[in-house]
């Protein structure tokens, strides 16, 4: 779940801790002035009801109301993605209608405006489709018609895992990262599955390539990495280091090689499974109670 907001500490805990022990993982970024909450199971409906606690809490500490940021966005509730890690479509059924589910409860709870995007959208229309037409060529699903003054609109959808990394270049120009997310990205002809966006980083004083990977069958991580480097040395600079953006699954992980795994900082502890059996073991560990005196 995607909250714009990721430089109040204080507002993010309180987020974490009303979904917890959903939650396995926060990613937030400063620059991007947005965070990355992973809730997982180990029941389908805890993850659901997790979510609904997390937009309750962000409906309480997160306003559009002055938001500076270089990521996109259309509300404090930015992006919501259910996601079936099996993949069956059964699995993928369930994902839509529980994110239509949701979205129809986060409109009327909140008078906010939904958009549904991907398996939970009858016409499948993409994020990067709906960002673009969103209250002009195209309407609401749930909600009104304008977005809410403080909380903006949400999208909320269904769709296979992706993949969210940034690659920092060493170079000064924000235009050569622009110039690399051109090349890369499948809109404009470059790898199959890839969104990319350049950004400069003011913390940084460097730019940033930003992708994500939508089709981790065509395109993985490390040749996405290996070419946006491949690309920054053509422009007479290089990668400055890779941020995975949240988790990925390990079937992922298990394709790329130990040099590339080494090259980027990126170790198993980033698997989507992993935090999962780690979630699951303190969850049992917490139900143990110490024997008595």
């Amino acid at each position: 779940m995607n909250v714009s907001e990721g430089r109040n500490l204080p507002a993010l805990r309180a987020i974490a801790e009303r979904c917890a022990p959903s939650v396995v993982d926060v990613h937030a970024d400063n620059d991007h002035n947005r965070s990355v909450f992973t809730l997982a199971g180990p029941g389908s409906r805890d993850a659901i009801a997790a979510a609904r606690r997390l937009a309750d809490a962000v409906a309480r500490l997160v306003s559009i109301t002055g938001h500076e940021g270089v990521h996109p966005y259309l509300g404090a509730l930015d992006v919501v993605p259910f996601v079936s890690l099996g993949g069956t479509k059964v699995e993928q059924r369930e994902a839509a209608g529980a994110a239509r589910s949701f979205g129809e409860w986060w409109a009327a709870t909140y008078d906010v405006p939904v958009f549904l995007y991907d398996e939970a959208d009858a016409s499948g229309r993409s994020l990067p489709y709906t960002r673009r037409h969103a209250f002009r060529s195209r309407k609401p699903d749930f909600g009104p018609d304008t977005p809410h003054p403080t909380l903006g609109a949400t999208v909320v959808g269904a769709r296979k895992p992706l993949v969210a990394i940034n690659v920092l270049l060493i170079a000064r120009e924000v235009a050569i990262a622009r110039r690399i997310a051109r090349a890369i990205r499948e809109s404009d002809g470059g790898l199959p599955g890839v969104r990319a966006l350049g950004l400069m980083l003011a913390s940084q004083g460097r730019p940033q390539v930003s992708m994500n990977l939508v089709d981790l069958d065509r395109t993985g991580i490390e040749d996405a990495c290996l070419t946006v480097r491949e690309l920054a040395r053509r422009e007479r600079t290089d990668v400055a280091s890779v941020e995975l953006v949240g988790l990925v699954p390990r079937r992922e992980l298990d394709r790329c090689s130990d040099e590339f795994l080494k090259w980027a900082d990126i170790d198993g502890s980033a698997a989507i499974e992993a935090r999962v059996e780690q979630a699951a073991k303190q969850a049992r560990a917490s139900r143990v109670r110490p024997p008595d005196d």
